[in-house]
């Protein structure tokens, strides 16, 4: 039972970083219609920027807030200049966009800082606690509970201020709220600004353990994907729940299941998630969509 406690432990670990990058996928689909692929590239760059801080001296705390106002403007520059003429026109030219912009990033991170994987400190410690014969690490438990933290913080910005109750009406309507008088293309601005920070926080999270390079996030991204479609494009608690679910069981599979072992476990949570979808197609948690013709 320790064992099973631990690997769980361990499995929402692993599921809060693709649960952080999730919803910045989400935030984005709701105020846009887009799914972002650039978010992986904005995450590394601004990763490489954390870790370029903390090597020049900064204490890991404030290098870690600059990368994260550094990932503010940057999803907020590349939503006006690169992304906005695309935003409301055919989606597959806008996918193809972010697509080049994923891989347009990771240039601009290898030509700055180089392939060479780079070791980033991990903000919570290496120390391992013993919790009634479960032995969890700091790590683990610091991911968690930071996830949880983003997830009440955006549950008070969007139900509880006037930003996020104006960025909700944005998503939910665009036309309807520039009538009423909203600065609809700042707040979108604002909405890739902040899913550029959720991304930066899943680069840091996850730096300490697969090291600082401009591939990092490449895995994390396709389970980050996976996550917000089995949750709900448009629901941010879908996301994490989701992420959590397939953290939990990859975990799980590789450590019970002989036949999967550690090379294929990767693969259970996409069949359990496809198995998922045949039923319902618009995730979990998602709303089902009505067109009308």
């Amino acid at each position: 039972m320790e064992y099973f406690i631990q690997l769980v432990i361990e499995g929402l670990a692993t599921g809060s970083i693709y649960g952080a990058l999730a919803l910045a996928i989400v935030l984005v689909n709701r105020a846009t219609g887009l799914i972002n692929f650039a978010q992986g590239g904005m995450a590394v760059l601004s990763t490489f920027v954390a870790y370029a801080l903390f090597d020049a001296g900064a204490p890991l705390a404030l290098a870690i807030l600059g990368a994260i106002v550094f990932a503010f403007a940057l999803g907020a520059v590349l939503e006006r200049v690169i992304v906005r003429p695309f935003e409301r026109g055919d989606p597959d030219t806008a996918v193809v966009v972010t697509i080049g912009l994923f891989v347009l990033l990771g240039g601009v991170a290898a030509f700055f800082f180089g392939y060479e994987p780079r070791q980033f400190p991990s903000f919570f410690g290496l120390e391992t606690l013993n919790i009634a014969g479960v032995f969890v690490s700091l790590r683990s438990i610091g991911t968690i509970v930071v996830l949880a933290l983003v997830v009440v913080l955006l549950q008070v910005l969007f139900r509880g201020t006037k930003l996020g109750l104006a960025m909700r009406a944005v998503a939910d309507n665009p036309v309807s709220a520039s009538l009423s008088g909203l600065p609809v293309s700042w707040l979108l601005m604002i909405g890739w600004g902040l899913a550029s920070v959720l991304g930066v926080i899943a680069g840091v999270l996850v730096a300490p353990q697969l090291f600082v390079s401009p591939g990092m996030l490449d895995f994390v991204l396709v389970y980050a994907l996976a996550a917000a479609i089995l949750g709900g494009l448009d629901s941010p608690q879908g996301a994490v729940i989701a992420a959590w679910f397939i953290g939990v069981i990859e975990n799980l599979a590789g450590a019970y299941i002989d036949i999967v072992g550690n090379d294929l476990k990767i693969a259970v949570p996409f069949v359990v998630m496809i198995i998922i979808l045949i039923v319902r197609p618009q995730g979990l948690f998602g709303r089902k969509v009505v067109v009308r013709v």
